[in-house]
């Protein structure tokens, strides 16, 4: 064996403790460094201990080579780092490129939309097209940079989890979302809620982002909406169902996935983030989301909260 082992102990000295312990009758299990034929060294699980067989006391080792499983974990190790680190980067950049393109952007909006207030019908037609997409195109991109400044912020900008009731967080986003829920005659339905450990400011994003999605997407129906919550046991189960137009199969992971759309922006208006944004507010709520659906007829979207 070599001479020192993986803790840094000497292996002979080590070896010959193991050994007094295994004669008082302890069962002894323990990670080993032993040397092959050819002088290289492998990590292995090593049971230990002393049997009696016809008045004889023998030792007794079960050698097991875990090489294959230590070098899968410090893979799996070294991958998870690299992700988390990708990750911090993604947010860390999409931070700071849209808080940097925030100042230029207002001054293009500013003027164009001074183009569009004092040129407007004094010009031929095309420049007045020409001037409409120009406003709605920077109107467009200050929605893209806002929601982008969200998505950044969920893990770098939360707040404490603290006990929250779910009722006041629903009532907060459906008063933000007033106006919509107004302009399409929408009903929302609210089973009563739970109090749970969370974030208010981000749950109240994650409810007003499914429950505006629920309106937008009603199809000609009158939008329904029905907010529910279940126990459980180890977790609350939230859901927010619609009657609209629903989601084909094949698209219910890629909706979750930052800039994803299923729909042209000029029948649909958005910018393809919202449902990233609630995936990242319940993953840090080391929750999860889904959703289930069927075209023509609905959809309920899925979310966990452990208690």
């Amino acid at each position: 064996m070599p001479k020192f082992q993986l803790d840094g102990l000497p292996s002979k000295e080590t070896g010959k403790e193991k050994t007094r312990q295994a004669i008082k009758g302890e069962i002894l299990f323990l990670e080993w460094r032993f040397l092959r034929c050819n002088g290289s060294e492998f990590d292995a699980e090593l049971t230990f201990n002393t049997i009696d067989l016809k008045g004889k006391k023998y030792f007794q080792a079960i050698i097991r080579d875990i090489t294959e499983r230590k070098q899968a974990a410090e893979q799996m190790k070294k991958l998870t780092q690299e992700l988390k680190r990708s990750n911090t980067d993604l947010a860390q950049f999409a931070y700071v490129a849209s808080h940097d393109l925030q100042e230029p952007l207002r001054m293009v909006t500013s003027f164009v939309q001074l183009l569009q207030r004092r040129y407007q019908g004094k010009l031929d037609k095309d420049a007045d097209e020409f001037i409409s997409y120009a406003v709605a195109g920077a109107s467009q991109m200050q929605k893209l940079i806002n929601d982008l400044l969200k998505y950044s912020r969920v893990d770098t900008h939360g707040e404490n989890m603290e006990p929250t009731d779910c009722n006041t967080v629903v009532t907060h986003a459906l008063s933000n979302l007033n106006k919509a829920i107004e302009e399409a005659k929408a009903v929302v339905n609210i089973d009563h809620l739970p109090t749970i450990q969370a974030d208010y400011t981000q749950l109240v994003q994650l409810f007003q982002n499914l429950i505006s999605n629920a309106i937008k997407y009603h199809g000609e129906k009158q939008p329904e909406v029905l907010i529910r919550a279940t126990d459980k046991g180890e977790y609350w189960l939230f859901s927010v169902r619609d009657n609209g137009i629903g989601i084909n199969h094949e698209y219910f992971g890629k909706i979750f996935v930052i800039f994803q759309r299923l729909h042209n922006k000029d029948q649909y208006p958005g910018t393809g983030i919202g449902l990233s944004i609630c995936k990242k507010i319940v993953e840090r709520h080391n929750g999860r989301i889904w959703v289930e659906s069927k075209p023509g007829v609905g959809s309920t979207f899925y979310f966990t909260i452990p208690k």
